[in-house]
This record gives structure tokens, C-alpha cells and sequence, in this order.
């Protein structure tokens, strides 16, 4: 049996990979397991872009861990050469009394983030291309933009075989065991090591089922629409979106390439039993809902869809991250149900993880997302 100081579970996907970087260029022989061969679908961590943002309106608490997060995505792109993080600003839009708006405002107050108030005029003043109600208001971060997923992924593993990682896909992983060795039962065999790091995304559920916490997986579809004119090219300083409006919440990317615009719901979404049988086809009433949305906010973007694409939301029972050791088995550090929120933090929770592992305690502000709340 081949034995590893440490073996990451999912390092395929954002948080894994990052871990596995983490974890190699601190010198450790680690081990990294997918079930898949990345860049994947398969998962949480595809659809060409995920939004970045520091006035974080879930809680204001999550800002500190963004701000380590926008550093080690510099540190990243550093690292292997090239552009992973694009910063063309956000519009959230919503209610003066809605969740989104006084949310942002108040992280930016807790922590001095720069932020801009606009009425609906202003909107559309700035953004042609806007239609947005006279009773909604905005607010715009410079500070934020895009990752471009897959490569993120891509240059978390390049950064960790580079600094020595293995990396081994496509592997299932079967089960795992405690003892004086924490065994790993896959389909290339078995593995042992001292340390292990769960970051497995939809598939954490059964793999963490013995905490107790119940993670449901969702179902969430991408479109892309093609646009009219330049109103919503990046290129031309149209920034990513965030709308909350009385039928959901809708969010979006400029037009980056000749698909136009990246656009989707982030509210709802259809439970999925099953990961490995998540139904990939085009919804017509999610579509429906997202081109109801795109008609009365985005009057130049066509109806016409160039592209779709689903992934998963793997959620906690509170929204909230999980990222702890295991109770039973210290050997075990795990992040999971990230919500529908998490990537723009894979690069700080891998280090996290990392932290977690080695030395049974991390220094970066992450109390909050521990497993006692959920427990206790």
C-alpha cells in the first residue's frame, strides 16, 4: 500500500487544487486524487467564469479571508504567467431594504471598501444597455470582476506538480478509514496517509455523512446570449452583475468572447440524488425565467442562447462554508457545502486547509465557517 504525508480528496476542483498547492510547496509528498480529468464539468468548478468581489453582502466576515484570497490569486497568476483574475467592477442591484444592498454597504463600512451609491438614472447614465426600476438602487465595486475558472484550477495544479504534488486521474474514491494510518480505498488500489483533505464538492456528502450535517446538491444552468452592439462588452467597461429582484436573484458576466453574455439564477435550483446522473439538458422554464430577467433589465441582449451549461451548488444548511478538522479524526480537514459562493475563495481555503492539516489550527479568520455551529 503506497502511503502519502498527506492525500487531497477532489483535486480536480477549485478548493482541491488549491490545497494540493498549498500542501506541496510547503514541502509535503501529497498525494492528489479525482475522479475525473481536469479541467472537468463534472462538478462545481466549470462554466468559464466565476464572480470576485470584497463587500461581501453574505456577512462582512468573509472580507478578510477575500482580501487573502485577491493576494494569493496575484501570487497565482505570478506563479505561472499568466491572467487569471479580471477586474471590470460589479453592479449589484436591488431594494434600498433588500438583502444585496445593505449588505454590501455594511461590509464596506466594517472594513473601509470603497463603494459607489447609485439611483436608477445613474444606472442607466453609466450603462445604456441597463433598464433598471425607479424603486431599485445600486451599488457599484471598482475592486471586483472575474476568475476564469478552469484555468484557475489548471494553474493551482500546474503550481503544485511543479513543487512536487502527485496527481492521479481519473480515480474513485470508495471509502476512507481511520486507524494509526487514515487508509483510502479507491479504484487504483488503496492508499495511507497521515493527513487527509476532503474538498470532494458534490460528492463531500457521503464521504463526511458521519458529522452529521445534511448537504444537499443542486442543480444550476448557465446560458449565454448574444448581444447587440458593444452595450455589455468588457472590453468597453461593462462589469459583472448582481441583481436581486422579487423572482430571484440573477447574475451575470460581460461579453468576453462571441458567445455575448454569461448569465444565470442563482436562487432555486433542482435537487440532484445523485452527482454521477446530473441531468445536463436545457430546461425550458429556467430559461424562460433568465430571458424573462434578460428582457426587462438587458433590452440589447438578443434571445438568442449561443451556449448553456449545469454544474452543482452543494449547499449548507445555513449557506455558510463548513471548513474544520474532523471531530473523531483529527487527521481529516474537510471544506464543504461552499453554497453557491466559494470559488472566489479557493485559493485562501486551500491555504486553509493546508493550515488545518499540518498544524491543527490555521491564523486566518475562519473561526466562523467551523463545524461547531452547525453541531452545537
Amino acid at each position: 500500500m503506497e502511503r502519502y504525508d498527506a492525500i487531497v480528496l477532489g483535486a480536480g476542483g477549485g478548493v482541491g487544487s488549491a490545497a494540493l498547492w498549498h500542501l506541496a510547496q510547503r514541502g509535503v509528498q501529497v498525494l492528489g486524487l479525482d475522479r475525473f480529468e481536469p479541467p472537468h464539468d463534472r462538478g462545481s468548478s466549470h462554466g468559464q467564469t466565476r464572480i470576485i468581489r470584497q463587500a461581501y453582502f453574505e456577512h462582512p466576515d468573509y472580507t478578510p479571508l477575500l482580501l487573502e484570497s485577491y493576494r494569493l490569486w496575484e501570487e497565482l497568476e505570478t506563479l505561472v504567467g499568466r491572467q487569471l483574475y479580471h477586474e471590470v467592477g460589479l453592479l449589484q442591484v436591488g431594494p434600498a431594504d433588500g438583502v444585496v444592498v445593505p449588505g454590501v454597504l455594511r461590509a464596506a463600512r466594517e472594513h473601509c471598501l470603497e463603494i459607489e451609491q447609485l439611483d436608477a438614472a445613474e444606472i442607466h447614465q453609466r450603462w445604456p444597455g441597463l433598464a433598471v426600476p425607479t424603486e431599485l438602487v445600486g451599488v457599484f465595486e471598482r475592486r471586483a470582476g472575474y476568475l476564469l475558472v478552469e484555468q484557475c484550477v489548471m494553474a493551482h495544479l500546474e503550481a503544485a506538480q511543479r513543487a512536487g504534488a502527485e496527481l492521479r486521474c481519473p480515480v474513485e474514491v470508495r471509502s476512507w478509514s481511520p486507524g494509526e494510518l487514515i487508509r483510502v480505498e479507491t479504484s487504483a488500489g488503496a492508499f495511507a496517509t497521515e493527513r487527509l483533505i476532503v474538498a470532494a464538492g458534490a460528492w463531500a456528502g457521503p464521504l463526511l455523512a458521519d458529522l452529521g450535517v445534511p448537504l444537499e446538491v443542486r442543480r444550476k444552468s448557465l446560458f449565454w446570449y448574444a448581444v447587440q452592439g458593444q452595450h455589455y462588452e468588457a472590453a468597453q467597461g461593462f462589469p459583472g452583475f448582481l441583481f436581486e429582484l422579487p423572482d430571484g436573484v440573477f447574475y451575470g458576466f460581460p461579453q468576453i468572447d462571441n458567445r455575448g453574455i454569461k448569465v444565470g439564477e442563482h436562487t432555486g435550483g433542482l435537487p440532484v440524488a445523485d452527482p454521477l446522473l446530473l441531468d445536463r439538458s436545457l430546461h425550458r422554464e429556467e430559461q424562460r425565467q433568465v430571458e424573462t430577467f434578460l428582457g426587462r433589465h438587458f433590452p440589447a441582449a438578443s434571445a438568442k442562447n449561443t451556449d448553456h451549461a449545469v454544474c452543482m451548488y452543494t449547499m449548507s444548511p445555513d449557506e455558510h462554508f463548513v471548513v474544520d478538522r474532523h471531530p473523531s479524526c483529527p487527521g481529516i480537514s474537510f471544506a464543504a457545502g461552499l453554497s453557491g459562493h466559494g470559488f472566489k475563495f479557493t485559493s485562501v481555503l486551500g491555504q486553509a486547509l493546508a493550515d488545518l492539516s499540518l498544524e491543527g489550527k490555521t491564523d486566518l479568520p475562519a473561526e466562523f465557517l467551523s463545524l461547531g455551529r452547525l453541531q452545537g
